[in-house]
């Protein structure tokens, strides 16, 4: 019976949308019949519009969908088939004319065969549709029949090609898929024969390496891959026939890190430990659709136990539905609506009925496998059967799901486009009103906010009680293959910059990629806390990297369970990681070596003052009793060190501490460091060399360490001094060695035993510069030598240098006499315009080679804390000899000092203190969250709000004012009281200075 004659009343079907498109259409299906030469073919093209029921089809085609008119004018000569003998005949011949294509090997044929017959199939089915011929079940198993045969076409075609090529054995060639090895599962909508009118079609390509007979050179995953490649393209390249089918491999097992075809035992492995319930929720739909079928069964028959669990599965419900609960918190897309409303995701939506199927299913199927229908119609008559739902709610969840795919179904007719959203404007929405059978929007709107509010409404019943979990921020969806857009929006209103990297990531997460992810409570856990975590982040200056410092830190953890408690049962806990790893780089780095120093911050005194250094020694003393050896000693007394260092960036980070008090803190844990390092390498090397009788070393500290103001990264400027008795001559080990060369040797362990990269990172980083000739003189020398050398000719930068040495390691005897030594250097009388023209001139040149790029690099800038350390230096040289109390490694200390002795004016003494406080504040803040970079351009508001707090000030522009008022009152008196004397003198400089 013709098409249009079951039709009895032609307003049954759509009015046109737009008439004049409809109007251009006619005359186009009459040009269009007229140029085939065909007389019969134009009779029936005119016959048709004259019939007011076929006239009224044509103009409802024509009218609604772009797609459709061109498929009809395309496809006259199919149309009048379809037309006069209806849709089942013309899809049998359909069906038949692709069937033929089997038995050649020519794929251009094949290739432009199939998107003929896709063309025709989208046709008979889109008019079978349109007018009610057809029920969902037909329309979308006959969508799905030619998919499932376009694959296997293409895939036994493949197969005889790779055969033909020498790479595969085809145990029978006649019918290649046949026992081959290789199969392709339809998922989703395809596997459950419920495809919608443009679907994508997902597989999941595999094969059994025990199965498959490959003879080629290469292996079998290629071979595979490269057929799989091919297949892709056959069935999606787009000619001028158009394409078959659009295809997504992303439910693969792990598909970031597996090639597209995946062997059997690869993708058991994968879902026996790491696979996740999504992909159990989409494994219900599985079904092999290709290649060898008998393969396929085999392999969903292994995933029966991972699919169907006999216990009551709720932790599985749970994770599924938080993935719906973070989709409705985002309220643009969580409340019902019709323009631009998506009819798959949005509220009430397609989603949540398959959602409520496939979640009952997760809880009940494992004991009753009447519930395992992959179908999602057949799924809920199932559950009605059961008990699990009552008749009413089928009968609602039934209406709408058919009500919902048909508007779907009409929405991807019109351009043929995979879309699920209808259109936003209010022309195009009344339009499409009428393509779908409506008077007009109103009438439509009265039904779809029906249908949807119903839906919501069971939905609601079963899981809306639970929280959100993505407290009010918006749709935060980590699961399945792709991202959601709602949550890449989420993402970039959060602040983050590139959202698709980030969803990768923690989509990496889900799938178990860590140590720390491989078990299901440490994956439930982490999709608790995700959201809070990810507001966490965000709140940094740069939220991209702090992210993936946190994934390094993830990747670090050994396992995750106690960390992920430690974060639940302490929500604080997730800013303080989200500070320190937004704000502060080497903190991060340490706590991605050792998460577990989590602990530590939990405990009651981890925010309190270092111990004195007694305790500091006893503490290191008791770490490296644990060691096994000299090397486990390395390792245990960096991590010591590291942890106290890591306390200390922890308080300046939060404030607790500035970094003018820190420095003392930092000094002293590098004192006990190198003090606990020493006995060991003297002891490591005397068992080869021996030692010197009556002989003793001692590590004298310069520079930030020798003054107790180092900072976040300093290095140790140290100088080794040495004594011996007179009679002394060599070792007394098995290999004895000559004196000098047994200390420098000795101080060469040493050095290397600080700063030898180990498991555990470097201690720190050594500078011995400042030893007698710097780096023309041995790295070890004896106290006559360095007395000798600093007596007659080191160079003032030199004794400038030596005003804040100080012993910290080796013999207490010998270091008292190398003190008396260093006293009697600094306050023997000086020429002092000599001493000024030499200060003058050595500050000239700094200023020349390391001129300071900006005012936030408060070392070498006019008035920073080269200029007043100079101050300080310069003063007690020249007062020295008749004032010797004035002498002090620590900066601040001498400055009273020589106010003290008159040799400064009180005044000046408070303007540089106050100055270098707050260099060493903004200093060590600036390398805790910049590193050695100074350029404050581009940090962001917060971690500028952030230097300012730890500097004291209010907010950022006050602390700009303040240190421009103290750089010229620094700079001020660094003229007065050097520069401006200095340039009054006539005493040539000196031809070396530092």
């Amino acid at each position: 019976m013709p098409l249009h004659a079951t039709l009895n009343d032609p307003t049954r079907l759509p009015a046109p949308g737009n008439p004049e498109q409809a109007a251009i259409g006619l005359e186009h299906w009459l040009e269009r019949a007229a140029d085939g030469g065909d007389p019969g073919l134009a009779e029936f093209a005119r016959a048709i519009i004259q019939d007011s029921t076929g006239k009224a089809l044509l103009t409802a085609v024509f009218g609604g969908s772009p797609y459709l008119g061109e498929c009809l004018l395309a496809e006259i000569g199919f149309a009048r088939l379809l037309l006069e003998d209806g849709p089942e005949a013309a899809l049998e011949l359909t069906r038949r004319e692709v069937a033929a294509l089997d038995s050649g090997r020519d794929e251009e044929a094949l290739r432009r065969g199939l998107r003929i017959g896709r063309r025709r199939t989208a046709l008979a089915v889109a008019l079978a549709d349109i007018t009610g011929l057809w029920q969902l079940d037909a329309v979308t198993g006959a969508i799905t029949a030619f998919a499932e045969t376009a694959v296997t076409l293409a895939v036994r075609h493949l197969l005889r090609e790779a055969a033909a090529a020498g790479h595969l054995e085809l145990p029978f060639p006649d019918e290649p898929d046949r026992d081959c090895g290789y199969f392709i599962l339809g998922m989703g909508k395809l596997g459950a024969r419920e495809l919608n009118y443009s679907s994508d079609i997902d597989l999941i390509v595999l094969f059994d390496e025990n199965r498959v007979r490959y003879v080629g050179r290469e292996d079998a995953t290629r071979c595979f891959v490269r057929i799989t490649r091919k297949l892709v393209r056959l069935l999606e390249e787009r000619t001028p026939d158009g394409y078959v089918a659009r295809t997504d491999l992303r439910l693969r097992p792990d598909p970031s890190s597996t090639p597209m075809a995946v062997s059997v035992r690869a993708a058991e492995s994968y879902y026996e430990s790491m696979g996740q319930n999504w992909e159990r929720a989409a494994m219900i739909k599985a079904r092999p659709i290709a290649g060898d079928v008998a393969a396929g069964q085999q392999f969903l028959h292994f995933l029966v136990p991972f699919l169907w669990r006999r216990h009551l599965d709720f932790a599985a419900v749970q994770d599924i539905h938080s993935i719906k609960r973070q989709i409705n918190a985002h309220r643009g897309g969580a409340t019902i609506a019709v323009a631009g409303h998506n009819m798959k995701l949005g509220r009430g939506g397609i989603r949540e009925i398959e959602f409520f199927a496939q979640t009952q299913q997760l809880i009940w199927g494992g004991r009753d496998p009447s519930l395992r229908a992959p179908r999602t119609m057949d799924a809920l008559d199932a559950l009605e059967r059961a008990g699990r739902l009552d008749a009413d709610g089928n009968a609602e969840l039934h209406a709408a799901y058919d009500f919902l795919r048909r508007v779907e179904h009409r929405l991807q007719m019109v351009a043929d486009r995979q879309t699920h959203s209808l259109p936003t404007d209010d022309i195009e929405l009344e339009r499409f009103s009428r393509f779908l059978g409506y008077p007009d929007r109103a009438a439509f709107e009265v039904d779809l906010l029906g249908h949807l509010g119903r839906v919501e409404r069971r939905y609601a019943a079963l899981f809306e009680s639970a929280p959100s979990l993505a407290a009010g921020l918006g749709s935060l969806v980590f699961t399945g293959p792709e991202p959601e857009p709602d949550t890449l929006e989420t993402l970039r209103k959060m602040g983050f910059r590139d959202p698709a990297s980030l969803w990768q990531v923690v989509s990496n997460w889900h799938r178990g990629r860590y140590r720390s992810l491989r078990s299901q409570r440490a994956r439930e856990l982490l999709t608790e806390l995700k959201p809070q975590l990810l507001a966490a982040l965000a709140k940094a200056s740069e939220p991209d990297a702090t992210f993936m410092r946190f994934d390094a830190f993830l990747a670090a953890l050994p396992a995750g369970v106690q960390i992920f408690s430690l974060f639940q049962a302490n929500p604080w806990l997730l800013d303080f990681v989200a500070q320190v790893m937004g704000g502060a780089p080497r903190l991060a780095e340490h706590l991605n070596r050792h998460p577990v120093r989590l602990d530590a911050v939990l405990v009651g005194d981890f925010m309190g003052p270092l111990p004195d250094a007694g305790a500091l020694a006893a503490g290191l003393a008791a770490t490296l009793t644990q060691a096994r050896d000299f090397g486990d000693a390395l390792d245990l007394g960096r991590r010591w060190t590291h942890d106290q260092q890591f306390r200390l960036g922890v308080q300046l980070l939060r404030h607790s501490l500035d970094g003018d008090r820190a420095g003392a803190g930092y000094s002293a844990i590098a004192e006990t460091a190198v003090a606990g390092l020493l006995p060991l390498v003297e002891t490591e090397f005397a068992q080869l060399h021996g030692r010197i009788a009556g002989g003793g070393m001692v590590v004298l500290a310069l520079g930030k360490l020798g003054g107790g103001e180092m900072t976040v990264g300093s290095d140790l400027d140290l100088v080794t001094l040495y004594e011996v008795p007179p009679t002394a001559e060599a070792s007394d080990g098995a290999k004895p060695l000559p004196i000098s060369t047994y200390y420098i040797r000795l101080n060469a362990r040493l050095v290397n035993a600080i700063t030898a990269p180990t498991g555990e990172g470097k201690l720190y980083d050594v500078d011995m510069r400042l030893r007698p000739s710097g780096n023309k003189g041995p790295i070890a020398a004896s106290i006559e030598g360095f007395a000798h050398y600093h007596r007659t000719e080191a160079w003032t930068w030199e004794h400038m240098a030596l005003t804040r040495a100080r012993p910290i390691a080796g013999d207490a005897g010998v270091a008292a006499r190398i003190m008396a030594a260093v006293c009697d250097i600094l306050v023997q009388p000086r020429d002092p315009d000599r001493l000024l023209a030499d200060v003058a001139s050595m500050r000239a040149r700094l200023l020349k080679e390391k001129r300071a790029a900006d005012g936030w690099d408060v070392k070498q800038r006019r008035g920073g804390l080269v200029d007043c350390e100079f101050i300080a230096q310069y003063l007690q040289l020249r007062h020295a000899a008749l004032h010797p109390q004035v002498l002090s490694t620590n900066t601040t200390e001498a400055l009273f000092r020589l106010a003290a002795a008159g040799c400064l004016d009180a005044a000046a003494a408070a303007d540089l203190d106050q100055a270098m406080r707050l260099w060493r504040r903004v200093q060590s803040f600036q390398r805790l969250t910049l590193g050695e970079a100074t350029n404050m351009a581009g940090t962001g508001e917060s971690h500028c709000a952030a230097l300012a707090r730890s500097a004291g000030m209010a907010d950022f522009p006050t602390l700009e004012a303040e240190m421009d008022r103290l750089a010229a009152l620094a700079h001020g008196h660094f003229v007065r009281l050097v520069e401006e004397p200095a340039s009054r003198l006539s005493i040539a400089t000196p031809a070396e200075v530092k």
